[in-house]
């Protein structure tokens, strides 16, 4: 695997981060990428499962916060509402959301099957960015297989940078792609570990920075970049496994906007900044069993350490989605570089 943004000597923050310094560190949750490259085809899916266990059957506390809505995402309405995740987590480029929302429910249908599980309504979740700077998104080449095959590859050593459905993706005028990274906190004695993945395609080259360091303005004036808008998309899934309810942690993962504007984002008009959370602590059984909580929910003075934390692993994570990825060349020719290349 490439070398992550810590081993060039980067360290975002002052919370350690989890051993493998991935969303899986949050225990009992694994990531699958499918790629696909074929011929015009430069794109993908990344499948974020939220825990071993049958999701629809033994629901989760979760939570979705949207900064800038220019996206198309599937099933955050019901979760806004009912404050539970049913489903794994589906990312993609934007004209393959309804595919793999198909292929979600398929998924979900053929399990509850074979666990004997009533299944009537589902709500499938799926996020997407624009790769068609890199791919014939009109192929709309990710679909049931690759689904399936993304959540059959699933584990807790998962690939960064160009890979899934960050295969296309573009991130502050360089190659973007898939990122996550973990910290580890400890409120009143006990441990907690809170993870992040994105999928990175927004940005401005000249607004990039590198901890706090205008590095994207010496990158554009190296490469005579010319001036570009603000958009593309990001999405950002937070997976913890802190005692939280879904209120709780809407306030939480909104702080991954901290991160975004640490890294040089001004959220422009095009682009959509899309967030997904969710608790490990608490499981809700469909039939309406009593909710199984690994301990009573936190104080709200106690949540300081889960703000800090988010905001560190998103702007770690994006950083680690483009030193991942190798460079590309557009269809017109140009390079797309890797950040790889000016650190």
């Amino acid at each position: 695997m490439s070398r992550r943004i810590r081993d060039r000597g980067v360290v975002i923050g002052s919370l350690p981060p989890g051993p493998g310094n991935r969303i899986t560190d949050v225990p009992g949750v694994t990531v699958g990428h499918c790629t696909v490259r074929e011929g015009d085809a430069c794109t993908g899916v990344t499948v974020i499962l939220p825990c071993p266990e049958n999701p629809f059957a033994h629901k989760l506390c979760a939570a979705s916060f949207v900064w800038n809505g220019f996206g198309k995402t599937a099933g955050l309405v019901q979760i806004d509402e009912l404050g539970r995740l049913e489903s794994p987590i589906a990312l993609t480029n934007t004209l393959n959301v309804g595919l793999v929302q198909d292929a979600l429910v398929e998924y979900m249908l053929r399990r509850c099957q074979a666990e004997g599980v009533k299944i009537t309504s589902f709500n499938p979740v799926v996020g997407e960015c624009n790769d068609s700077g890199l791919n014939h998104i009109a192929r709309r080449a990710v679909g049931l297989d690759q689904v399936l095959a993304a959540i059959d590859s699933a584990g807790t050593d998962f690939a960064l940078g160009d890979v899934g459905a960050g295969a296309g993706t573009q991130c502050h005028g360089l190659k973007g792609g898939i990122g996550s990274a973990s910290r580890v906190l400890e409120i009143e004695g006990q441990k907690y570990t809170l993870g992040i993945l994105v999928q990175s395609n927004y940005g401005k080259l000249e607004d990039l920075r590198l901890d706090g360091a205008a590095i994207g303005r010496d990158i554009a004036r190296r490469l005579a970049a010319p001036d570009a808008p603000d958009q593309g998309s990001i999405m950002m899934i937070v997976a913890t496994d802190l005692p939280v309810n879904e209120r709780q942690l809407g306030r939480i993962i909104r702080r991954a906007s901290v991160g975004l504007a640490r890294l040089g984002s001004y959220v422009g008009h095009g682009s959509g900044e899309v967030m997904i959370g969710f608790t490990t602590a608490c499981r809700f059984d469909h039939e309406g069993a009593p909710a199984v909580c690994s301990q009573p929910v936190l104080r709200e003075e106690l949540l300081d350490g889960a703000f800090r934390a988010v905001a560190e692993c998103c702007e770690e994570a994006v950083l680690d989605s483009m030193v991942c990825a190798a460079p590309a060349r557009l269809p017109e020719g140009e390079i797309l570089h890797s950040l790889d290349e000016f650190i």
